[in-house]
């Protein structure tokens, strides 16, 4: 293998690189990345960026440098094609690349609602770009509207508020997150936000973002409207795989691999864009768009295209790990919380937000969540590695 191409230069896409030269790999590596920055970290943007407590240099990934690493870089170039049976890729400048394995690790990109308008003063988050255009609109003391109470939404909500801003957000759905942590949970989060003077809106339709050139308002299906100088859109991500199309590969929800993160013979996927059967979970497919997979899966699907034929075993098979900052609330999930059926507060109360709750399905541990138990919540992801039974987890948690 002489020449391997990585197209998407954020987390996974570096772990990825790095993991192949520390295996020993010394060929060519294409780095091929669409924002003019050098990989950085991007929880951040939504917390600590948005507050004003980081800057752009706190956020590289790398402190040391990537001169180390030897890429070919195509930074600022975007991947518009592939040719699986050429092994070739065409960049958006025409520029063709061979190769002899392929990293695909482009992503996510936000989804925006129906025929939203361009306006200034109407954002989505993804980018050091976005972060940095957003941050600047916080000094002149805007009146936020967030459309969508999911993680990001909840985060950018929760960051305005530390700020003193006026925060509106808007959600779809009868309580924030409710289809993976169920009405209960979700209440819980609803009201640490309401508690520190959001308002928390539920069950809304948003039909409308209105303004000239500049956000005005937001105006709602019943005819209300909500007076807004800026506008977060955060109704989450899609895959970024419009350009693998007519690829010849298969594309669901992602690009579709094996347990072991094969998508073909030489190429593999890692991060946001990846869909493959976790067979910790009973092969049960899983795409999940957190800084812990981007991690894990970049480096595991590194040492799967060096292993070329004999990497057929090598199943990725994580316990999903996930958290997020909120006023002084640390909220982690482990495990695969969609789908439960049984629920149990294993410490902790939820009055006084700071517990414990474990998710089973089938039987078997598949999921924990934690307010500000971080302990806890790592003890019940190592459980759930180890296939425990939902009722020795609930037992355990009582002893």
């Amino acid at each position: 293998m002489r020449t391997i191409a990585i197209v998407g230069m954020s987390l996974a896409g570096l772990r990825a690189a790095e993991t192949l030269r520390r295996e020993g790999f010394d060929g060519r590596i294409v780095a091929i990345g669409a924002e003019p920055h050098l990989p950085y970290d991007r929880p951040p943007l939504s917390k600590e960026f948005l507050a004003g407590k980081a800057e752009p240099e706190n956020l590289v990934l790398r402190a040391q440098g990537v001169e180390d690493l030897d890429l070919d870089w195509r930074m600022e170039r975007s991947a518009t094609a592939l040719d699986v049976a050429r092994r070739e890729l065409t960049l958006h400048d025409g520029e063709r690349i061979r190769f002899d394995g392929l990293v695909i690790a482009t992503g996510a990109t936000p989804r925006t609602l129906p025929d939203q308008p361009r306006l200034a003063g109407l954002f989505t988050l993804r980018t050091l770009d976005d972060a940095l255009a957003l941050r600047e609109l916080l000094h002149s003391d805007p009146r936020v509207v967030v459309i969508g109470a999911g993680f990001i939404g909840a985060e950018v909500a929760a960051t305005c508020r530390g700020r003193g801003l006026d925060v509106t957000v808007l959600e779809a759905l009868p309580h924030p997150m409710v289809r993976g942590l169920g009405p209960a949970l979700g209440d819980v989060i609803a009201s640490v936000h309401r508690d520190h003077g959001v308002d928390l809106r539920t069950d809304v339709v948003v039909e409308a973002i209105e303004g000239d050139d500049q956000v005005e308002r937001v105006r709602l299906g019943d005819g209300t409207t909500i007076e807004a100088d800026l506008v977060v859109v955060g109704v989450g991500v899609a895959p970024e795989t419009r350009w693998l199309e007519g690829s010849g590969l298969d594309l669901d929800n992602g690009v579709v691999c094996d347990e072991t993160g094969l998508a073909a013979p030489g190429i593999v996927a890692a991060g946001d864009v990846a869909n493959w059967p976790n067979p910790l979970f009973d092969g049960q497919r899983m795409r999940l768009e957190h800084w812990t997979n981007a991690v894990e899966q970049g480096v595991h699907v590194a040492g799967r295209l060096l292993a070329g034929d004999e990497g057929g075993d090598r199943a990725f098979a994580p316990v999903p790990f996930v958290w997020s900052d909120q006023y002084d609330r640390k909220i982690q999930t482990v495990g695969c919380l969609p789908g439960h059926t049984d629920v149990h507060i294993a410490h902790g109360t939820l009055d006084e937000r700071q517990f414990v709750a474990l998710y089973g399905r089938a039987g078997r541990l598949v999921g924990a969540l934690g307010f500000n138990r971080p302990r806890q919540v790592m003890q019940y992801r190592r459980m759930i590695a180890e296939r425990a039974s939902f009722a020795d987890a609930v037992s355990s948690s009582s002893a």
